[in-house]
């Protein structure tokens, strides 16, 4: 994403609607004109895809609005994996999260996560109504540039929807899933959702409870239990933490990431906190963090764990008046980190894994549907106000480690009280059928907390929960123990669970220094070059978090991809190598030379880097694991580390480049939940 874009729902930007939005024609002009009769068992899926391997495509045209058979057609897109001749009739249907995010992108990831429940089941993808290649929604109030205040564009979007915004809601998408299953000739449907896609799941398990096999559900969106506050997403920040800091994770870091968090939130109440980050020329910008954004960049470690990791360091380091490290955290999280070649990207960010999003669809549902503690027939200053007084009466601390107003902005109020709602509010919740049901939560979900797992699974007696450590939001592809992936089988094959006893595989980083006397000089190089050495080997640990964090942000890491150091200085990705020109992790220390890029470091070869600058010991070193030479400040050594001080850079502690890329597009899905600032739920 570009500038300005936000991760959580803090206030949003037009640039970013119009930046992420998926372009499309306004819903005027699409034309819904009446479709064929619906696809048959014989025709659906008929085609070969095109660049999805073993996938069948086909169109299934369904009412625009079922209220009014009037309104037309539109056609929903849908891919089918066939099983084979070992079939049954039943099928798997797989729900992407958002609203907004469109499943067809991420077809091919879904057999392999899945892989269980294919044995003898066909697989179907569809993208939900407004998504996708499924008649998307657009207004041309959001795309067209101007300065109107967002309340306006907001009010405006939805007049120009017009009353078919209330044809787009999580109850029609379940009356297109029923249609698809008759349309297809299934029995029965094994409902997988992520996210928002378990929302859908579970309201169809609702409506339709005798056409659901089973449930598996990731990241849990519960039905009916929807705060407008997100009092749930605070609560879990407790005890996320305390995973992340568990068995002396943060141990000289701090002793308590939570209050550090609250203390931090405080000081910035008075004021934003202001400082400097180094681009990929390692030109020096002035940047800025506001309370709302420190919000979302904790959030936004649901889907990178290099946020995860550097977060709590970072805090500890703006608490002791350096801003750098968490400034730069947020370049990242706003994906202007790293500086893309000017034919990749037109800013300094380029995005990879962008899977469908629509940023009208996710507002027009949420608008719609959320429980907002105001009269849906209200004015937008009569609702701010009633919501207002509903933040003023909820329990004290109900929103630590943050104030109360971070909650407000940080919600779906601001955007939605401007928009004049269609329907009625939601029809009350209904009861669950009593099918076989795995549900996945990450141990380190703030979005979808783990009590919305356990709530979900109370109304479900014989549901189980897989609980899942060091893993954030959609776990299913994104949780390397294989922890997931076992229980999945375990499911569908009908035997125990296993838990989970999963490590952390990107341990928490330590404060960054801002002095060279901060850093302790190894065993056999004592003074300044002994803590030359170790600022230099922490530097390219750092490089390599900030290379995978920038990753995860959808990053191609492309060559001429270029990431500015945290104190100066730049690294550029070449073919099969990172050249440093004087980076600096440490003020003063600058770092050159050329190191294999971290794909080709599964077996660390002796790389040469030279030392310059005013504070550190000038010279030249060469290392590897556990073991450097050379001479800096015209002291020779040759020392060994009784453990690797390059933990990141090839001893086999960071997954590999190719199962990070997997990873990061599969984390991708869960982005989109608010498309122009991503951490919505």
């Amino acid at each position: 994403m570009g500038p300005n874009r936000r991760y959580s729902n803090v206030t949003w930007s037009r640039h970013d609607v119009q930046r992420r939005a998926v372009r499309v024609v306004q819903l005027a002009a699409v034309g819904f004109a009446c479709a064929a009769a619906p696809a048959s068992a014989s025709t659906l899926g008929s085609l070969p895809c095109r660049g999805t391997e073993g996938f069948l495509c086909s169109s299934l045209p369904v009412p625009l609005d079922r209220a009014n058979p009037e309104s037309g057609t539109i056609s929903l897109a849908v891919e089918r994996k066939p099983a084979g001749k070992a079939a049954t009739a039943d099928a798997v249907l797989m729900l992407a999260g958002g609203p907004g995010q469109a499943a067809i992108p991420f077809a091919p990831y879904v057999p392999s996560e899945i892989s269980a429940a294919l044995k003898t089941r066909d697989l179907l993808v569809m993208d939900q109504r407004g998504t996708g290649k499924s008649a998307p929604l657009g207004c041309p109030a959001v795309e067209k540039s101007s300065a109107e205040p967002m309340s306006h564009v907001v009010e405006q979007c939805a007049l120009q929807l017009g009353s078919v915004r209330e044809a787009f809601t999580t109850a029609e998408t379940v009356r297109d899933i029923e249609a698809l299953r008759v349309a297809a000739g299934y029995q029965k449907l094994v409902l997988f959702g992520i996210s928002y896609g378990t929302k859908v799941a579970l309201e169809y398990a609702e409506q339709y409870p005798q056409n659901v096999e089973s449930l598996v559900l990731d990241s849990v969106v519960p039905t009916g239990e929807e705060e407008p506050f997100r009092a749930s997403t605070f609560r879990a920040m407790t005890p996320v933490m305390d995973e992340l800091c568990a068995r002396g994770g943060c141990a000289g870091v701090t002793t308590d990431p939570v209050r550090d968090l609250a203390s931090l939130d405080a000081r910035m109440s008075r004021h934003s906190l202001i400082g400097a980050v180094y681009d990929g020329h390692g030109t020096r910008h002035g940047a800025l963090l506001e309370p709302s954004e420190l919000y979302g960049l904790l959030l936004s470690g649901d889907d990178n764990p290099i946020l995860r990791a550097m977060l709590p360091g970072a805090v500890s380091a703006a608490l002791r008046g350096d801003p750098s490290p968490i400034l730069r955290l947020q370049t990242i999280n706003e994906g202007l980190i790293p500086t893309e070649p000017e034919s990749a990207s037109g800013g300094w960010g380029a995005e990879a894994f962008e899977g469908g999003e629509d940023s009208v669809l996710y507002m027009d549902t949420m608008c719609e549907e959320e429980p907002f503690p105001w009269s849906r027939t209200a004015s937008a200053a009569t609702r701010l106000s009633e919501a207002r007084i509903a933040l003023r009466h909820l329990p004290a601390g109900t929103f630590y480690p943050f104030a109360p107003t971070t909650a407000f902005v940080s919600s779906n109020v601001n955007l939605c009280s401007s928009w004049p709602d269609a329907g009625p509010a939601p029809a009350p919740v209904s009861t669950l059928p009593n099918v076989p049901t795995l549900i996945f939560s990450g141990e380190q979900d703030l979005r979808t907390p783990t009590s919305g797992a356990l709530s979900v699974a109370a109304r479900i007696p014989d549901a189980q929960v897989l609980r899942v450590p060091f893993t954030g939001h959609s776990v299913v592809g994104t949780d390397l123990s294989g922890c997931s992936a076992k229980a999945m089988t375990a499911f569908f094959d009908g035997t125990p669970l296993q838990a989970c006893n999963g490590r952390n595989l990107f341990p928490v980083t330590e404060v960054p220094p801002v002095r060279l006397s901060e850093i302790h000089p190894p065993r056999g190089l004592a003074g300044r070059p002994g803590r030359t050495l170790v600022a230099a080997l922490d530097a390219l640990r750092d490089f390599d978090y900030t290379e995978i964090g920038a990753l995860f942000e959808g990053s191609l890491l492309n060559t001429g991809s270029s990431f500015g150091g945290l104190h100066g200085g730049y690294a550029t990705l070449a073919a099969s190598t990172v050249v440093l020109h004087d980076y600096a992790y440490v003020p003063g220390v600058f770092l050159s030379g050329r190191l294999p890029r971290h794909s080709k470091r599964r077996v660390q070869p002796a790389i040469t880097l030279a030392v310059t600058g005013p504070r550190g010991a000038d010279g030249t070193f060469t290392f590897t694991e556990r073991h450097a030479w050379g001479v800096l400040g015209g002291q020779r050594f040759d020392i060994h580390f009784p453990h690797s001080r390059a933990a990141g850079l090839g001893g086999g502690q960071l997954p590999s480049q190719a199962e990070l890329r997997v990873l990061a597009a599969r984390s991708a899905a869960s982005r989109s939940e608010a498309p122009w600032r991503r951490r919505s739920r």
